[in-house]
């Protein structure tokens, strides 16, 4: 997820983009893109870096599971198919 760095960064960016007659209220809007882009990510359902990695692993491990199982039944089904031939 995006810290207050990655957001002050991005309002920064934002800030540059106002016409040098409008410098006074740089500060303001400065404050104010801080404050809308942070409430935005908050109600993004994002999950952090360290959750998405336990997930990853979970996943690998499920996924190595299955084929083990797959490989498992298909040694079962020969087995039978032999048995009844």
């Amino acid at each position: 997820m995006m810290d207050r760095q990655d957001i002050d960064q991005i309002a920064l960016r934002l800030v540059s983009l106002v016409p040098p007659g409008l410098a006074q209220a740089q500060q303001d809007l400065r404050a104010n893109f801080q404050d809308v882009l942070a409430q935005g990510l908050r109600r993004l359902d994002l999950v952090t870096r360290e959750e998405f990695e336990v997930q990853s692993q979970v996943l690998a491990r499920t996924r190595a599971k299955v084929d083990e199982l797959e490989q498992r039944v298909a040694e079962l089904e020969a087995v039978v198919s032999a048995r009844g031939s």
